[in-house]
């Protein structure tokens, strides 16, 4: 039965913690904000002076002009994430990493914060990407961020592929495009044979990532959401917690570092 009450202890998230073996943490730009990464969605975040409609992966793709703006725009994006560090919430759940409790991070984030707060990449899903790394469009090959971006602050505004001369965007999902192959299924098949999903800074409005926490809940595992404004979801979580990500996580973590010290 949902709890019907928002809390703000510590104690009650620290219980459904410790008790769960197979973790998923399920992480939205709420997260980010914490490190200093403005929501791009939110006022003074990138599509509040961008229209989305202008930067469609078809758009992208056709028009040279299009993909100008579009790496004036992730050049101020990557700049940003270069700059921001992990906070309390990414330490938290490499804590539980580290306690064998972790089944994945699967995050709509694409800053590698979770990698760079000590989340092994192997147990990070990322469903729109990463602005870390830069993609060919015809041979496919996959490279780092940065020697790009020199290119970029050299004047190279439309870089192309050094292999095939093809066409380089940024690792992360553009609109009209297609999630990574194979991440929303795994994210989905984790989700279903956890024993505890906890959302954590997402309003959970942006599908098809939005569905993997019903996936779980749906598959009979307790639900948390820790978020500062309501989601979908909240009616049948079994706790919401309406504190910023860092400052809940922190504090279970802490918790449950005092209760594990000999």
């Amino acid at each position: 039965m949902p709890y019907s009450n928002m809390v703000s202890s510590p104690s009650m998230l620290s219980s459904l913690l410790s008790h769960a073996e197979r973790i998923v943490f399920f992480t939205g730009a709420g997260v980010s904000t914490e490190s200093g990464l403005a929501d791009f969605r939110s006022a003074g975040g990138v599509w509040s002076r961008y229209d989305p409609a202008d930067f469609t992966f078809s758009r992208f793709v056709s028009n040279d002009d299009v993909r100008r703006r579009y790496w004036a725009i992730e050049r101020e994006i990557f700049a940003a994430m270069k700059a921001a560090v992990p906070n309390a919430a990414h330490r938290a759940m490499a804590f539980f990493e580290e306690r064998g409790k972790l089944a994945a991070v699967v995050t709509q984030n694409i800053d590698g914060l979770h990698q760079r707060g000590g989340v092994s990449p192997g147990n990070v899903i990322e469903l729109h990407g990463t602005a870390l790394d830069v993609v060919c469009l015809r041979c496919g090959n996959r490279t780092p961020r940065d020697p790009i971006e020199a290119r970029l602050t050299a004047g190279d505004a439309l870089p192309r592929c050094e292999t095939c001369d093809g066409i380089l965007k940024p690792g992360t999902v553009m609109f009209g495009e297609m999630l990574p192959d194979g991440a929303f299924e795994r994210a989905a098949s984790i989700a279903q044979s956890c024993d505890l999903c906890v959302v954590v800074g997402s309003s959970l409005v942006v599908t098809p990532a939005a569905h993997i926490p019903a996936i779980a809940a749906d598959a009979g595992a307790p639900l948390v959401i820790i978020n500062c404004t309501a989601t979908p979801l909240d009616s049948v979580a079994a706790l919401v917690v309406r504190e910023p990500a860092a400052v809940a996580l922190g504090a279970a973590m802490i918790e449950l570092q005092s209760a594990a010290a000999p």
